[in-house]
């Protein structure tokens, strides 16, 4: 693979990702590149000069496991990942910026960047391996979702 300036970055790459929420319950992704092989996440990636966050985080969400959502209000708590080698140099360092969504069209099926896929209810989560700062992204998700459930009433 070459070199796309993710490993051992000269600066913090921006992400995004998306918690798509439908039912109660969350999609996740198991991820299928490193860092974290195998490590289930909300689906997101890398943005794309010229995208503003919550186009790059649908874009994401189509490209990973090709369904539709709707995302819910600004940006949620951005979750900093930093994992650095056996030496301490950073090998990778991510600032993403993810976002809650309501499901919308389209059942969720790994794609390239995906070895699997599920809906997940909140207090599953725990018994899952999963990235850093997920379950706190995942309850702020879930309250900006019922506070704009809230709003329809």
């Amino acid at each position: 693979m070459p070199d796309d300036g993710r490993l051992f970055p000269a600066r913090p790459l921006i992400g995004v990702s998306i918690a798509v929420i439908r039912d109660g319950r969350v999609l996740l992704a198991a991820r299928a590149n490193e860092p974290m092989r195998g490590v289930w996440t909300l689906p997101g990636g890398l943005l794309e000069a010229g995208e503003s966050l919550a186009e790059g985080a649908l874009r994401e969400l189509q490209e990973e496991v090709g369904t539709l959502a709707e995302v819910v209000g600004p940006s949620l708590t951005p979750t900093e990942i930093i994992l650095r080698d056996e030496a301490g140099r950073i090998r990778h360092h991510y600032v993403i910026h993810p976002h809650a969504a309501l499901w919308r069209a389209v059942e969720p099926v790994p794609g390239p960047e995906a070895l699997a896929v599920r809906w997940a209810h909140l207090d599953e989560i725990a018994g899952l391996a999963t990235t850093p700062g997920l379950i706190d992204t995942l309850r702020e998700a879930f309250s900006r979702v019922g506070q704009v459930a809230e709003g329809l009433k």
